[in-house]
């Protein structure tokens, strides 16, 4: 077969746009037949065009629309009218049915053989839109997840989840108790997959004098979805501690452990587990570790676009430091893990420390601290330090040993990634101060601090428009030219798709780059106020005015960043 009877529809267009080699064409239709892959996956996958790009050209070749699937509402996907095996042979989606037309995302038009299977299988008529192959992936690959097993596990088996650890999968027989006690076992395995569908951050299951009871944390709003009998509260603990291979006869200190539960052949999740003593038993939270929440990608966090431009201009610097602050579960380590894997190319060495890692990233050399066998922080630091390293990221900056090789580093050609917990980021200088840290160094190593909070989402499908009085919106901090624009501010309410009227979270920052003007604070030892006062001056918004716009976007109502920031 000659190379130009090779070259056909899609393949044949892009060569011709001068978009595509001839030669580099046809390496890609052999390689995409090679790993049983579409034509586009191959060319996105290896970086040869970007998945937008073949989308228009292919739009444009072959008369068919283009639609973002990042406006598309998951659940609105006909999900159970396509067979499984359907999508991820074809690597074709349905999107959503009016009447009896079906519209199926494809990213390749060539491949009219998916069309002709959905539309026999479902009788409906078919018709194909073009989307970006990576996109496509992304929700296929979720959606594929979501339905393998999770229904089955929930109705059926519950004692039968598959556990995997590092070490050999938990026994209860190891134990010497009763705690294989059948109903229990069942209980604690729907909590845990009832928590991972609500998309809960948190388990805490607590026991008081009279009564049990287990609470999710959903969008950063604890709710109580359990109060079992409280006889059972030491079976309780004594199972989740077995889960979590942490010694069941010992009830008088905490114990820290962990749990990785298989809900698919394809997916993980990490359960991070806590006990502490309490007048009446042990409490047991579990902190759920979602790896996927790193490849969100900065435009999914919530960053403003100058917000967004300072953090990608820190990033883009070889050396110095980047410190994220923010109370537990602000989201910090997803916003250092959104750096990481933008940095994360073959040609830079990156590690990082953590108490414990929560994020596993292929290509990223990770590092467990653990106090007892004497890997600290600062003993990690050291030895990165020793290995040639381009981005060290440190969990948490505790003590002055820390930061001061974290800082040294970064004043040594090395780009360094940490969090601190204050409230904002002026006191985050003043914090490494009181820690014993020379102002000249804060002020030559870091180049930008960030803050953050997770607020809650309105509901897009029930949120109602909210009329607040001008005086009102001036004591909440709005500013004259906010009000002037009349903005259409909007009010939770509550429907079956949400929760009291939210849906999901979205991140509220504080982004300050260390201007020179903040370097002279720093260095002539300027108090918090200081230098908040200077980044005003800068253009920086803190977190109250950056929840304002929040609000005023329509993102989230005046009651929930009440809750989460101050005025």
């Amino acid at each position: 077969m000659s190379a130009e009877l090779r070259l056909q529809g899609l393949s044949r267009k892009l060569v011709n746009d001068g978009l595509l080699d001839e030669a580099k064409a046809i390496e890609a239709i052999k390689g995409a037949h090679s790993e049983k892959i579409t034509f586009t996956q191959y060319l996105v996958n290896n970086k040869i065009l970007s998945a937008k790009k073949i989308a228009m050209e292919a739009s444009v070749e072959f008369g068919l629309p283009v639609f973002d699937l990042d406006a598309l509402d998951m659940e609105i996907i006909p999900k159970d009218l396509v067979d499984d095996k359907l999508i991820e042979k074809h690597h074709a989606l349905p999107l959503y049915k009016r009447g009896n037309r079906l519209y199926v995302g494809i990213s390749d038009p060539t491949n009219l053989a998916a069309i002709d299977d959905i539309k026999f299988q479902t009788g409906t008529n078919t018709e194909a839109v073009l989307v970006e192959v990576d996109k496509l992936s992304s929700i296929i690959e979720k959606l594929l997840d979501e339905d393998d097993g999770m229904d089955d596990m929930l109705d059926d088996g519950l004692e039968d989840l598959e556990f995997t650890d590092t070490d050999e999968a938990p026994r209860d027989e190891d134990t010497g108790s009763s705690i294989d006690d059948t109903p229990v076992v069942k209980f604690i395995n729907k909590m845990l997959l009832d928590a991972i569908k609500k998309g809960a951050s948190d388990l805490h299951f607590e026991p008081y004098e009279k009564r049990y009871r287990v609470r999710f944390r959903i969008d950063g709003v604890l709710r109580e979805v359990a109060s079992p009998p409280i006889g059972l509260s030491m079976k309780m603990a004594a199972r989740l501690k077995v889960m979590s291979k942490m010694d069941t006869a010992e009830r008088r200190v905490p114990q820290d452990g962990r749990i990785k539960l298989k809900i698919s052949k394809n997916k993980a999740i990490d359960f991070r587990v806590n006990t502490c003593p309490t007048l009446f038993g042990e409490k047991v939270v579990m902190r759920i570790l979602d790896p996927s929440s790193a490849s969100l990608g900065i435009d999914m966090l919530g960053y403003e676009p100058d917000q967004k431009e300072h953090y990608m201009n820190a990033l883009a610097n070889p050396y110095g430091m980047i410190l994220v602050t923010g109370p537990t579960g602000s989201g910090k380590t997803v916003s250092l893990y959104t750096g990481l894997n933008i940095l994360n190319t073959e040609d830079t060495n990156i590690s990082t420390a953590e108490d414990p890692v929560e994020i596993n990233l292929e290509g990223i050399n990770q590092v467990n601290v653990n106090e007892k066998t004497g890997m600290t922080f600062e003993a990690a630091l050291r030895a990165f330090l020793r290995q040639d390293p381009d981005i060290i990221m440190v969990g948490e900056i505790r003590d002055l040993a820390t930061a001061e090789i974290a800082i040294k580093a970064a004043q040594t050609g090395h780009m360094v990634m940490s969090t601190l917990h204050t409230n904002d980021a002026p006191l985050t200088l003043a914090r490494l101060v009181n820690m014993g840290v020379p102002p000249f160094n804060i002020a030559a190593a870091v180049n930008l601090i960030i803050a953050q909070r997770l607020g809650r989402r309105l509901c897009e499908k029930c949120k109602t428009v909210h009329d607040i009085p001008e005086a009102v919106l001036r004591e909440e901090g709005f500013t004259e030219e906010q009000i002037s624009a009349k903005p259409t501010l909007y009010k939770a309410v509550g429907c079956d798709a949400c929760d009291n009227g939210y849906k999901g979270r979205v991140g509220i920052y504080q982004v300050m780059p260390i201007s020179e003007a903040i370097g002279r604070i720093i260095m002539e030892n300027g108090t918090a106020l200081d230098v908040a006062d200077q980044a005003q001056k800068d253009g920086v918004n803190n977190l109250r005015q950056s929840a304002i716009i929040k609000v005023v976007s329509g993102v989230t109502s005046l009651e929930e960043i009440n809750r989460v920031t101050q005025d």
